[in-house]
């Protein structure tokens, strides 16, 4: 890090890692789950967006916290913490939540192409080269970079919600109308869960901070960063909704949207067909690329972090052999499933749950973590420790009560 963006602009020089996992955490699976929770419930679900906002960033500060004081990254201090089996463990739910991760990111960009007639074939190999060619050049600087410019089409969507007129009246009474006996809308509760709190933005964000050598002198500035990310990812899965729950939801509340294409061609008749398909597309390429930057790396780290081989985006390829080889691994695997597999996209939904019922694990290594390895002025206690418990408990229940009560 060079020493004049750390002395005179330090929130500059640590901006990058939650910003990037936040545009990240707003995936094509996030996507195609806020719109679909706005054509079944109308805007029954937004709320729950702004209420998970302080949640996400709540678990977010948390990595933040333990990347900047531990500077290891999640699985190597769940390693030295609790013993590898453990680490292994957390290692196993962190494939299981990047390989459903990459199923929706590539069916996504696939889902764009198709849009505009042009073949998955073409369009994954393209996808796929452009995501290796973003981490091959040994820099993490230049690939947080390129996640964020990438991850900005998302803003896209703040478009489209203009362009479907919500009436606000509605939206303000069917906002806080919940029905929470409901088993299905519980279902799409623990969907939405899913889709905002998912295991592999822990492991990046915490092993990014790492990989950046942020220090205690950068922990506010880190937090200020996380916080803009988390408002952020909010407020676009809220766009969607909103957008959604206009335009088709108002129109016809049975629709089952579960490709990029159908939602693409629903929303178009109020955005105009041309620039509705371009605006939307370039939205879902945002969150597609980005996602899959973020989940492929954050598995990559992750298991450099158990394994103990040599993982850093500062080395060159031949310098961390395995690093690059499972990310790249990631990402040809991810294409050619999605290009051999077309209907894959149809599960996001159920990615989104499966996150949700990862959440137990994931939330009570990161809480333990935060009360037994952090240094002792910086560890998780008193009421606020007892107020993540709490929150983390809650959410966990939603999510997992939602995901197996809507599965039954």
């Amino acid at each position: 890090m060079s020493s004049f963006p750390a002395k005179r602009l330090p929130f500059l020089a640590v901006l990058g890692p939650g910003l990037v996992v936040m545009l990240a955490d707003t995936d094509v699976g996030s996507v195609i789950t806020a719109a679909q929770s706005g054509v079944q419930w109308g805007y029954r679900l937004l709320l729950a967006q702004f209420v998970l906002m302080p949640i996400l960033y709540m678990v977010q500060e948390l990595t933040v916290r333990l990347g900047i004081f531990t500077g290891r990254g999640h699985g190597e201090l769940i390693r030295d913490t609790f013993g590898p089996v453990w680490a292994w463990v957390s290692a196993a739910g962190l494939a299981v939540a990047t390989a459903g991760a990459l199923l929706t990111e590539f069916s996504g960009v696939a889902g764009v192409g198709e849009l505009y007639g042009v073949s998955r074939f073409v369009t994954l190999p393209m996808a796929a080269i452009a995501l290796l060619a973003v981490v091959a050049t040994g820099s993490y600087r230049r690939v947080e970079r390129a996640a964020i410019v990438i991850g900005l089409f998302e803003l896209a969507f703040f478009g489209v919600a203009w362009s479907a007129r919500p009436d606000m009246a509605a939206l303000a009474r069917d906002a806080v109308q919940i029905p929470i006996t409901n088993p299905d809308y519980l279902y799409l509760v623990a969907a939405n869960i899913g889709a905002v709190i998912m295991p592999w933005m822990i492991f990046y964000q915490q092993s990014a901070i790492a990989d950046k050598r942020l220090g205690p002198e950068h922990f506010n500035a880190a937090r200020w960063d996380t916080a803009i990310g988390a408002v952020i990812t909010q407020l676009v899965m809220a766009a969607v909704l909103v957008a959604a729950a206009a335009t088709i939801g108002a129109n016809d509340p049975k629709a089952s949207l579960t490709t990029v294409g159908e939602i693409s061609q629903a929303l178009t008749p109020w955005l105009g067909h041309d620039i509705g398909r371009l605006v939307f597309g370039l939205g879902v390429l945002g969150a597609g690329l980005v996602a899959a930057i973020v989940a492929s790396l954050a598995l990559a780290w992750g298991l450099g972090e158990v394994a103990g081989y040599r993982r850093s985006l500062e080395l060159h390829p031949l310098q961390a052999r395995w690093f690059y080889g499972v990310y790249t691994l990631c990402v040809v695997a991810g294409a050619l499933l999605v290009a051999f597999a077309p209907d894959l996209v149809s599960l996001n939904v159920g990615v989104q749950v499966m996150n949700a019922l990862l959440l137990p694990l994931v939330l009570g290594f990161l809480i333990a973590l935060a009360v037994k390895a952090l240094p002792p002025a910086y560890r998780l206690r008193g009421w606020y420790m007892w107020l993540v418990i709490v929150v983390a408990a809650i959410t966990c229940g939603f999510g997992v009560l939602g995901g197996i009560g809507g599965a039954v």
